[in-house]
């Protein structure tokens, strides 16, 4: 894949699949494409797109949803031999009347992500830093909140500007509609629910993400910063930059 390749491949059981590779970098690169994808849940593929799938070289595939959304479904490693990680970002998925009772509730939840999920955060980020392990997915269900975070943590670290971290964060917005038609026919029960708080839980507004690295910024002082609490050494950081960068 090339810079002029699509971001977006189209899936038939996917929604919000798409390549971080193109952005341009602090130091004149751009991130590498065909390295890191980032995706909703991929536990209903057709066989075309497991073909899809398998003909990207995909290796390895970080899943960063709750154990019990794991359990209920996981990408198919019998069709696609890849190695599946379990990573989740958070144990409990909120209660959708938390979006209306705290303002910003979404955005906040970003934040207790990286203070509450540290390990995983660090473990996901060893992982595509080893070149053996690339290609790679970053998925969690609908791909905007824990995969928005863990790619912005991705990105930041790569050298990649605020604003561009905040446009691609903003992109899964226009996958959302077909989202909330998956999620109401997966669960016909809750169709009602989904509807009345579909505005806030697939929120993919760009202040979410602002909120994030404005607060990684006043709390750690740099992504750096936050990643070296978690054990992350510059050492690995240089390791991550070889393995996702591209000379322009």
């Amino acid at each position: 894949m090339n810079g002029a390749s699509p971001r977006h491949i189209l899936l038939e059981g996917a929604v919000n699949f798409r390549d971080i590779g193109g952005y341009p970098t602090s130091d004149g690169r751009t991130t590498a494409w065909n390295k890191i994808f980032r995706s909703d849940g991929l536990s209903e593929l057709s066989d075309a797109d497991l073909e899809t799938i398998a003909k990207l070289g995909i290796r390895s595939v970080l899943d960063l949803r709750t154990t019990f959304e794991f359990d209920n479904g996981v990408f198919p490693t019998d069709k696609v031999a890849v190695a599946l990680t379990h990573l989740p970002l958070m144990e409990t998925v909120p209660d959708p009347e938390s979006f209306k009772k705290v303002p910003g509730f979404l955005a906040t939840t970003y934040v207790e992500m990286l203070e509450e999920a540290g390990d995983q955060v660090a473990q996901a980020l060893r992982i595509v830093a080893d070149p053996t392990n690339l290609p790679a997915i970053v998925h969690c269900t609908v791909g905007k909140d824990r995969t928005g975070v863990m790619v912005a943590v991705i990105l930041s670290l790569l050298g990649v500007a605020n604003e561009t971290i905040v446009a691609d964060y903003a992109l899964s917005a226009d996958a959302m509609d077909a989202v909330k038609a998956r999620l109401i026919a997966r669960f016909p029960d809750a169709e009602e629910l989904i509807n009345d708080h579909a505005a806030e839980i697939l929120s993919a507004e760009g202040e979410n993400m602002v909120f994030l690295l404005d607060t990684v910024a006043k709390k750690w002082g740099s992504m750096e910063d936050y990643v070296a609490t978690i054990g992350i050494a510059h050492d690995e950081l240089e390791q991550l930059r070889a393995a996702l960068l591209a000379d322009e």
